[in-house]
């Protein structure tokens, strides 16, 4: 019986009756041994079944899911700013308080309803990286950018044009100034750090406040600079410190005689810092401005998340350009950030980049162990961990779980040895060690990092030495990046003074260290520390070291070392600490808890200091975006409590009339453990 049949008319016959199942197998059992026979016992000459395969299925390779997964991604994109714009401006706040209940009123909304108005002119200070650059002028390469943000933005050139883009981010190694043929200059105006990318506000919440109660442009003034500089020399450069000075003599001047409150935020602290001195020095070095400039214009300095006393995160990023995210990356993904992904080696070209910026050797460490703690101790002590918090219990302390741990240790090599008494550590000193010669094929670099001239010899060193304290870190980065330090060097000091009247601390060197520096004598100015807390912040790392290959940077962070238990304070290789994710509490504090607290031979004319702590409470929901309580390092510039506390103070408020300190933390506690003479 033929499967295969022609097309015939339809008939009214009655459908043959099947064959009983037996039959139908015997039969099917016949043709298959030679087709099926007649009557007569010959074979059949009907056409034989045919089997038909069914066609061939493509298997997906990774690059078809790729493109699926980014098709998906940008369909549900567009379809999501689609209904953004399309829906009203209320909605979000009608589903937000549908959710949380009703929201409570801005800060500057809330402010004016009191009858707060504009009084004090403002100028903010934007921190590292988060201020706009664009381009003036550059090679071939950058063709179509005059004056488009090579920072900032969209970073579309980012993605055009990497390699144009690195050597225009790029500053000349040897003088720390502009390559040659290549002009970036920061943006100016309010727009160049209301904004990271779009989106993503920094100081844009806070400004909106402000212009609620009355401000506006004539008495707010961003105090733009190129923050890859070292501070000095955005004045040789751009006399950025000069027009700084000119404004807010204008804005005093113009606004009734009323004094400015300065808003610096992250490396902004330490900028103005340096202008505090700056100005008053005398000519070609400093300002002229006289020892009275500051009393005479500033009526309060309100530090957001300030690293007074510098951060171990830059530490990480110097000695292998990386934190504790970009470590995680490089352990999940490790040729994302090499050759064999995108044709570039990232890390390699982002740490030629950040090394050439000068102002990243501004937040190194300060202090040395005296700060920071030894190989056996730290001010934060050997059993205080903060890896896991609990809220506020009502009398102004944060309780959290006890850890053995030494922060002391910015470095180990080993997690055994973060952990080991340092009477048992064998530790051999690099300083004097040979480098050696690199056995490592150049040719195949994409660009030249110092590692590249690193041997056996000067990786074996360093791994010998095992632990660093504050009080080595200094030796390390000069081993390994001698050219950079020795840039650093000439516009960054780091210790603790013994005798700040001395004529040498007069040079700019020393102006951003508040340990070897006077603040200005202005007994009326107030200076607050304002900073979240409640965040795990790296304080401390483990490393190890990297698998050798072609132009590699020979250590990284070791991600697989993790303490015991989920509240450990090691994770992915990171000891982390009290903090607001970038500045941890210590550095944040310490200065307006004890080192200018009261009349000292830091403070001399006794300026009034504040500590105001804001703890963190991340964003119920989604649709409250960055949230309104949040403590971290960028997020807190969207606090509402911040924000009500900066408005009051613009509006003629003192430090005593919002309350005094506000204190979540053990910074005070923390303080006492360090002993400097006052």
């Amino acid at each position: 019986m033929s499967f295969l049949r022609r097309r015939r008319a339809a008939s009214t016959e009655p459908p043959p009756p099947a064959l009983p199942s037996e039959e139908f197998d015997s039969n099917r059992d016949r043709k298959k041994k030679g087709g099926a026979k007649n009557s007569d016992g010959k074979k059949s000459t009907e056409l034989m079944p045919t089997s038909t395969s069914p066609p061939p299925v493509k298997k997906w390779s990774c690059l078809d899911g790729c493109c699926w997964v980014i098709g998906c991604l940008c369909s549900i994109w567009w379809m999501l700013v689609f209904l953004y714009n399309a829906m009203p401006p209320s909605f979000p706040q009608y589903v937000t308080e549908a959710i949380t209940g009703p929201l409570p009123d801005p800060p500057g909304v809330k402010l004016r309803k009191e009858g707060l108005t504009a009084n004090h002119p403002v100028v903010f200070v934007p921190g590292i990286v988060t201020g706009g650059l664009e381009l003036w002028e550059g090679h071939q390469c950058a063709d179509g950018l005059f004056r488009k943000r090579l920072w900032g933005g969209t970073f579309g050139e980012l993605y055009k044009r990497p390699l144009c883009w690195v050597e225009h981010m790029s500053l000349d190694n040897e003088t720390g100034l502009d390559p040659s043929g290549i002009r970036v200059r920061p943006v100016s105006g309010l727009v160049a750090a209301d904004y990271f990318a779009p989106g993503y506000f920094v100081w844009a919440v806070l400004i909106a406040n402000l212009a609620r109660i009355g401000y506006e442009e004539k008495t707010m003034y961003m105090a733009a600079y190129d923050w890859r500089l070292s501070f000095q020399n955005t004045e040789v450069r751009d006399q950025t410190l000069s027009r700084i000075k000119s404004k807010i003599e204008l804005m005093v001047a113009t606004n009734g005689g009323k004094k400015v409150v300065v808003i610096p935020h992250s490396m902004g602290v330490l900028y103005f810092l340096h202008f505090m001195k700056w100005v008053e020095a005398p000519t070609p070095m400093g300002g002229g401005g006289g020892p009275d400039w500051c009393a005479k214009h500033i009526k309060a300095v309100m530090n957001i998340g300030g690293p007074f006393l510098g951060v171990p995160k830059a530490v990480a990023g110097l000695f292998s350009i990386e934190a504790k995210d970009i470590a995680v990356a490089r352990s999940f993904a490790p040729g994302v950030l090499n050759k064999d992904v995108f044709g570039l080696q990232t890390l390699q070209h982002m740490m030629r980049m950040t090394r050439t910026w000068d102002s990243t050797m501004s937040m190194i460490p300060k202090g040395g162990e005296t700060i920071w703690g030894g190989l056996d101790w730290s001010p934060e002590g050997v059993s205080s961990c903060t890896s896991k918090w609990s809220k506020n219990n009502g009398n102004g302390s944060t309780r959290y779980q006890p850890r053995k741990i030494n922060y002391g240790r910015l470095i180990s090599f080993g997690k055994d040895i973060a952990d080991t008494h340092s009477s048992k550590i064998e530790r051999t000193d690099f300083k004097g060690a040979v480098k050696g010669h690199s056995l490592l094929n150049k040719t195949n670099c994409d660009v030249w990092t110092e590692y590249h001239d690193f041997g056996i010899g000067g990786v074996k060193a360093i791994m010998d030495y095992k632990v660093y304290t504050a009080g080595s870190i200094l030796d390390l980065l000069h081993f390994v990046a001698p050219k950079m330090m020795t840039r650093g060097s000439a516009h960054f000091s780091y210790g603790i003074a013994n005798n700040l009247d001395d004529p040498k601390y007069q040079h700019y060197q020393y102006w951003s260290n508040p340990l070897e520096t006077k603040l200005p004598n202005a007994p009326d100015m107030e200076i607050y520390s304002m900073y979240g807390v409640g965040i795990p912040t790296e304080r401390a790392y483990v490393y190890k070291l990297t698998h050798p290959s072609e132009c590699y940077i020979p250590f990284q962070i070791d991600t697989s070392a993790d303490g015991s238990g989920e509240d450990s304070c090691l994770q992915g290789g990171v000891f982390s600490i009290n903090g607001d994710e970038t500045v941890p509490v210590l550095s944040a504090g310490f200065m307006c808890a004890k080192g200018w607290r009261g009349k000292t031979r830091f403070n001399p004319s006794g300026i009034t200091t504040f500590i105001r702590e804001y703890d963190h409470a991340p964003p119920s929901n989604l649709l409250e975006g960055r949230g309104t309580q949040s403590g971290a390092h960028v997020d807190i510039m969207g606090n509402f409590a911040l924000i009500e506390d900066i408005i009051r103070v613009a509006a003629g408020a003192t430090g005593e009339e919002l309350g005094g300190d506000r204190v979540y933390s053990d910074i005070f506690k923390w303080s006492e453990r360090i002993e400097l003479p006052l």
